[in-house]
C-alpha cells in the first residue's frame, strides 16, 4: 500500500490543523464542564436531634436521592465516587408529628455541601416514622478481640471490662431481642505485659436505639507461660453396675502451660481426669481413653500420658 508523501510545508500545515482541532475540542470541553447541570447523587442519612421520649423506626431506607445543581466537573467526579457523601437531618419535628420534610431543611442541607453545589430537591421529600414506647435495658458487653502475643506469652486471667454493662434505650420489642452488646474489634499485637486499652462500643445499625456509654475500658492480664506436669488420679464414670475396676496405671501425667504468676497455685487439685465405663460396656473397647473433665481456665493443655489405660473388671 503506497504512503502519501507530504512536503515540508504540507506537514507543517497538517500539524497546525491537528493542533487547532485539539485546542477547539479542549476549549469546548472546558466550557461544557463549567456549565451548570442537575444530577442525582445517592446519599446516606445521619439523624440528629432525636426525640428523647419516643422510640422511632424509619419506614424507608436511610438512602435518598439528592437533586444537585453543580458544574460538569462535579457531575463527572460524582460518577467516580465510591462512597457518597452523607448528610445530617434534624428529627426535631418528630416531637410534634410522625414525618420529616426535606423541603423544610434544604438550607441546612446545603450548608453541609461544597459552596459551588446546591441541592434543589430530595427524593423522597418526606420521611415517615413509626413510634413506640421507649424503654431502657442493661445488657452485658462482650469484647471482640484480635490480639497476638510474643512467643511464650498469653492471657493469664479473665479480661476485665469497665463498665461491664451498657445501657440501651429504644422500642421495647427490639430491646427484648438483645441480650449482649458487642464492642468494636480491639486489635493489639506482640503483647508481653499487662495492657490497658479503650475500645468503642459497636454502633447500632438503625437509629432508633441509643447506647451509653460509647466506649469501654479494657484490662488485659498478660504473663509469660511455662510448662508444668502434675500427676492426676483417675476417676471412673458411668459405673452404674458398681463393678470392681482396677486401672493400670491409677494416675496420669498431665502436662500444660501455666502463667508464671500462677505456677505454684495450679496443681492436681485443679484438674480432673476420668475414664468412661461405657467404652467397655457399650463399645467393647479393651482400653479406656483418658478424658480431662475439669481444667483450669487460662492454662493450655499439652499432653496426657498415658492417654490409654489398661483395666481389669471383677464382676
Amino acid at each position: 500500500m503506497p504512503f502519501i508523501k507530504l512536503t515540508k510545508v504540507e506537514r507543517k500545515r497538517f500539524l497546525v490543523l491537528i493542533t487547532c482541532l485539539v485546542g477547539a475540542i479542549a476549549a469546548w470541553l472546558f466550557l461544557a464542564l463549567n456549565n451548570k447541570y442537575i444530577y442525582t447523587a445517592k446519599t446516606e442519612l445521619i439523624y440528629k436531634d432525636e426525640p428523647q421520649k419516643k422510640a422511632f423506626k424509619p419506614l424507608q431506607p436511610d438512602i435518598v436521592d439528592l437533586q444537585v445543581e453543580g458544574t460538569g466537573w462535579q457531575l463527572l467526579f460524582s460518577r467516580l465516587r465510591i462512597k457518597p457523601q452523607s448528610i445530617t437531618v434534624s428529627l426535631q419535628k418528630l416531637n410534634n408529628r410522625s414525618f420529616i420534610l426535606f423541603s423544610e431543611q434544604l438550607f441546612q442541607i446545603n450548608k453541609q455541601l461544597e459552596t459551588s453545589q446546591k441541592v434543589i430537591s430530595v427524593k423522597p421529600d418526606t420521611l415517615y416514622f413509626d413510634f413506640s414506647k421507649r424503654t431502657n435495658k442493661r445488657v452485658r458487653i462482650k469484647l471482640i478481640p484480635d490480639i497476638s502475643f510474643v512467643k511464650q506469652y498469653g492471657i493469664s486471667n479473665q479480661i476485665q471490662l469497665t463498665p461491664a454493662y451498657v445501657n440501651i434505650s429504644g422500642p421495647q420489642e427490639e430491646l427484648a431481642k438483645i441480650d449482649v452488646w458487642y464492642t468494636d474489634t480491639l486489635k493489639l499485637t506482640d503483647l508481653q505485659k499487662p495492657t490497658h486499652a479503650r475500645v468503642a462500643i459497636r454502633q447500632n445499625s438503625s437509629n432508633n436505639i441509643s447506647i451509653y456509654p460509647s466506649s469501654v475500658g479494657v484490662k488485659i492480664p498478660v504473663d509469660e507461660f511455662t510448662e508444668k506436669t502434675v500427676e492426676v488420679p483417675l476417676k471412673i464414670i458411668n459405673n452404674t453396675d458398681f463393678y470392681d475396676v482396677k486401672l493400670y496405671p491409677k494416675k496420669v501425667a498431665v502436662t500444660f502451660l501455666v502463667a508464671l504468676s500462677s505456677y505454684q497455685e495450679i496443681d492436681e487439685d485443679f484438674i480432673e481426669a476420668a475414664v468412661d465405663m461405657n467404652e467397655w460396656k457399650k463399645l467393647g473397647h479393651h482400653k479406656f481413653t483418658v478424658k480431662i473433665t475439669r481444667f483450669p481456665d487460662y492454662c493450655k493443655l499439652l499432653n496426657v500420658s498415658p492417654n490409654k489405660i489398661n483395666f481389669i473388671i471383677e464382676k
